[in-house]
Parts: structure tokens; C-alpha cells; sequence
């Protein structure tokens, strides 16, 4: 008999292409904030440049980034392949700025010699065992902070991001829905697309004070 209490809906948040730049530029600059690190600067600035493009130039999630095999990258092709929510494959696409940071990654890859068990990874830890989802989580913290960003930055707000920023772009709701691996266009809809923000947005841009007298 008790009404409940309306349920705030909070403020979706994301990067807009701006904000992703710097957390990249964070990357590639290769600060550490331990000492140990600093040993391996090379390669952890390599891994994470390139490891921070592919979630916030795909969408994938964290979860498909670290189940990442060698031979599942096709860089000629601009190509690779992940085993998405459920347990199918699919071939996702990159563009040129993520070919690139994979290159110079895969390079690096090549001569470390993984653990036993660790063999067909393609992102390794420093302690050349798969990379865990934890450690992305705490890479992308770091790099958020170093980056001066204000917004609490996960590797789901990546793949937000991605899907905010690719629906502003193309207006294509089926399209985002496809990248994301979504098997339900009302889920990209409602968690990525915000249609009503966008045609508001799109409605005060192109709205007129004076007119073109």
C-alpha cells in the first residue's frame, strides 16, 4: 500500500572524441606511477596505447580484450576476431590509428617470452601472463587520472562512449547495435543511444535566434 519512491535516472556518462584524445596522448606520454614500472616503460606504454585504442576505437568489452589471441589479429586487413556474450565469434573492424598502435605493439609482443599456459595471448601483463580484467581496469583508471578528466573513466564507460559517439555519427541505431554485439536493438537503444538527448541536441544546434534576414 506504500507508494515507492521514484527512481532517479543518473546522467549517462561518456568521452566524447575530445576527451578520449587526451586519455591516449596520457598513454603514449608512458608516465608511470611506480618505479617498477618505469623498467618496462617501453612495452607497458606500447600495450597500453594500443590496448586503449582497440576498447575505445571498438567498443569491445574488457572481457573480449583480454580473451584476445595472436592469431586472432589481422592487421593487413584491418581485421580481428572475439569470442562475444555467449560464446560466438565475430570479425570486428579497426581503423587506421589502431592499426598502427597494434603494429608497434605486436612488434614488441613478438620477442617476449610468455609463461607456460600464456603462449597465444595477445596483450601480456609485465609478469608475461595474460592480461587480467582487473589490471585493464586499473590501467584505465590510471590513465583517467593522469588524463585531469573529472568523469569516473571504467572500461565500460570506453564501450559507452564508443556507442554514444558512433550513433552521433551515423544516426544508424542497427549499425551500433551490430559493433556493440547486441542481439536486441532496444538494449543499444536505451543504454548507448540516447535518441531524445540526441534529437534535442541535434534540434538546438540548428535553431535560430535571428533569422536570415
Amino acid at each position: 500500500m506504500i507508494d515507492t519512491p521514484p527512481v532517479k535516472e543518473k546522467a549517462k556518462v561518456y568521452l566524447d572524441v575530445n576527451e578520449i584524445a587526451n586519455l591516449l596522448d596520457a598513454a603514449e606520454q608512458g608516465k608511470s606511477l611506480t618505479k617498477q614500472q618505469e623498467r618496462f616503460h617501453v612495452y607497458t606504454r606500447s600495450r597500453d596505447v594500443a590496448l586503449l585504442s582497440l576498447l575505445a576505437g571498438t567498443g569491445i568489452r574488457v572481457s573480449e580484450a583480454v580473451g584476445i589471441n595472436l592469431e586472432d589479429v589481422d592487421v593487413d586487413r584491418g581485421s580481428f576476431r572475439v569470442i562475444r556474450k555467449g560464446g560466438h565469434e565475430a570479425i570486428l573492424y579497426f581503423n587506421e590509428e589502431i592499426e598502427l598502435a597494434l603494429r608497434e605493439y605486436i612488434d614488441m609482443r613478438m620477442v617476449k617470452i610468455p609463461l607456460a599456459g600464456h603462449e597465444r595471448a595477445l596483450f601480456l601483463s609485465i609478469q608475461n601472463r595474460r592480461i587480467t580484467t582487473r589490471a585493464v581496469q586499473n590501467l584505465v583508471k590510471k590513465y583517467s587520472e593522469l588524463a585531469n578528466t573529472l568523469k569516473k573513466i571504467t572500461p565500460h564507460k570506453l564501450r559507452s562512449s564508443f556507442g554514444t559517439n558512433m550513433y552521433r555519427q551515423t544516426g544508424d541505431i542497427y549499425l551500433v547495435a551490430d559493433l556493440l554485439g547486441h542481439s536486441d536493438v532496444n538494449t543499444t537503444r536505451k543504454s548507448y543511444a540516447d535518441t531524445k538527448q540526441e534529437a534535442g541536441r541535434r534540434a538546438v544546434r540548428n535553431y535560430k535566434l535571428r533569422g536570415d534576414d
